[in-house]
């Protein structure tokens, strides 16, 4: 049993806002949006994104609409100082994307944040220090007056330091770090000082930054705190009203929902919640929350298997498969009462009114989820086991989401032949659904060759009874695949790969590559499934049959002349 809290914690107290208006109001329109997934989310990582996958995300996260990106500590090592002049000399920033900066209100830090600028179009540069009494007392051992002078002066160093670089158009931005344990009228005081020391007008906001940076109250004395400030602070029309939530009490989003009611413009965090200890405010989650309210977000997640699949491969962290809009079955049904509930929905859903079907607050498609995922069974519905059938008896052990697929198939037969699935006829309807497959491609065999750094792969297939040869180049035997087949028409995106040897087959194991596919033009994915006893020849085969089971896949739309 718990020990009593009331002598070691204590509750902080509230703002004595006794006229608070945000609790009447609504969000109107989608916020400012920054994203720190290269920064504050990868520094939490257990192995920070090396250069290849920071760049992907950020080519990612402008696909995305973010129009402001942090992507570095610059001052913090030589890897992120790097990355920033990687982003500038090679010309990756889009001319409406600015990208952002932090650095601690410390000289040395400051000049070397700025120098990593040098020659980017438009730059804001983040500048931080903590307010609060403990650290103020127990960390920095300073007077309220020099936390003071502390942000001023590098308020005033960054301000002498940019305008050495007048080719550059410079933001100011500033946080008072711990802002929701600092007293308020001494936030207020510091983030006065700051936007006069920059000489703060409307043509020249200043960012001011209210983090959650520990979140220590409910989201209702936040969005106090945020409306308190809003209405007092100095030039508040050359003032940008940013907040930073964080996740400690798991209530990140509603603070931020809140914060925007109480007058905050601008929102930090991170696509999937990433970030230190239990991570910032979740912006797929806060953006298709507005979508589902009827407010346009400004960002795409029109596909957002594909931002998931690629945030997964970047940061090397799993998805929840429950994660609100994006997990893996957050749009499947086991339940039975659950499933006629949403059957019935859609059978009635109008094309063009109002969304309206039970259990599902967003409709699948406009994120490019199939409906195919949304009804599944399981044991509760009477006809689970699946998985571990196929991994006790055959040593297949399936990806989550093939599960998720394979049960459709599953459930389309017991629905049509009636009765239980023995596991010996649960393999033979797997095997016809993914290895087995009579469709108009088959793979006949494969040589693989070097050319430089890329690999090659001569590819013998067979279509529509007559064999041709493919050639293609990538960056592995699968990628040099994809490329073969775009030679006779066949654009497809493999979004995520997983191999695994089939369990207790002994000396001759063979091994099992799982491919998830995705082609233009149709939602959703599908997989394909290889076994062979050479790995690359089961990837090989996995992506062949995958492309066969696309339904895009017919004989007179390939051009095999070409070939």
């Amino acid at each position: 049993m718990l020990k009593d809290p009331s002598t070691k914690y204590r509750a902080f107290p509230a703002v004595g806002l006794v006229d608070r208006q945000w609790p009447s109001r609504t969000i109107g329109a989608a916020p400012i949006w920054m994203s720190t997934d290269l920064r504050d989310g990868n520094q939490a990582l257990f192995e920070p994104m090396n250069a290849e996958r920071k760049l992907r995300l950020f080519h990612t996260l402008c696909e995305i609409g973010f129009k402001e990106i942090e992507v570095a500590f610059p001052s913090a090592s030589k890897t992120d100082f790097d990355f920033v002049r990687e982003l500038i000399d090679g010309r990756h920033i889009p001319d409406d994307v600015t990208i952002e900066v932090l650095t601690q209100a410390r000289e040395h830090l400051i000049r070397r944040t700025i120098e990593s600028l040098a020659g980017a179009r438009r730059a804001i540069v983040h500048v931080y220090n903590a307010t609060s009494r403990p650290f103020r007392e127990h960390v920095f051992g300073m007077s309220k007056a020099e936390v003071i002078d502390m942000a001023v002066a590098a308020v005033r160093l960054i301000r002498e330091l940019t305008a050495e670089h007048p080719e550059t158009r410079w933001v100011l931005e500033y946080s008072p770090e711990t802002f929701t344990a600092t007293e308020l009228d001494f936030a207020l005081e510091v983030c006065d000082a700051v936007t006069a020391a920059w000489g703060a007008t409307p043509d020249d906001k200043v960012i001011l930054n209210l983090p959650t940076t520990v979140e220590v109250t409910t989201p209702n004395v936040y969005a106090d705190q945020i409306e308190w400030m809003h209405r007092r602070l100095a030039r508040r029309d050359s003032v940008i009203l940013s907040i930073h939530p964080h996740n400690d009490r798991g209530t990140a989003v509603a603070s931020a929902e809140l914060a925007l009611m109480a007058g905050a413009e601008r929102v930090e965090g991170c696509l999937f919640g990433n970030g230190e200890r239990t991570g910032n405010v979740d912006l797929v989650t806060l953006a298709l929350n507005l979508y589902t309210q009827g407010i346009s977000p400004s960002l795409d997640f029109s596909d957002i298997n594909a931002v998931a699949r690629t945030v997964e491969h970047c940061s090397r962290l799993p998805i929840h498969p429950r994660h609100p809009y994006v997990g893996d079955l957050v749009f499947t049904a086991f339940s039975g009462s659950h499933q006629d509930a949403i059957r019935k929905g859609l059978a009635v859903q109008p094309a063009d009114g109002p969304w309206s079907v039970p259990y599902l607050p967003i409709d699948p498609a406009d994120v490019g989820r199939s409906y195919d995922s949304v009804i599944r069974v399981n044991s509760q519905s009477g006809k689970g086991g699946i998985a571990f059938l196929l991994e006790s008896e055959y040593g297949v052990v399936l990806p989550r989401r093939l599960q998720v697929e394979f049960s459709r198939a599953v459930q389309e037969h017991t629905d049509t032949h009636g009765g239980e699935m023995t596991a010996a006829e649960i393999w033979q309807l797997f095997a016809r659904t993914y290895l087995e497959i009579d469709r108009p491609i088959r793979y006949l065999e494969h040589h693989l060759y070097e050319h430089g750094a890329a690999q090659g792969i001569r590819l013998k297939l067979e279509i529509g009874g007559r064999v041709h040869l493919l050639s293609g180049e990538g960056n592995g035997p699968i990628d040099a695949t994809v490329h073969a087949l775009r030679g006779i028409g066949l654009i497809v995106e493999v979004r995520s790969y997983e191999e695994r040897s089939m369990a207790g087959r002994g000396s001759d194991a063979s091994a099992c590559a799982f491919l998830e596919l995705a082609s233009a033009g149709h939602a959703g994915e599908c997989y394909g499934v290889g076994i062979d006893g050479n790995i690359v020849t089961a990837s090989v085969r996995a992506l062949i049959n995958g492309v066969n089971r696309l339904p895009m896949v017919a004989i007179d739309d390939l051009d095999v002349q070409a070939a």
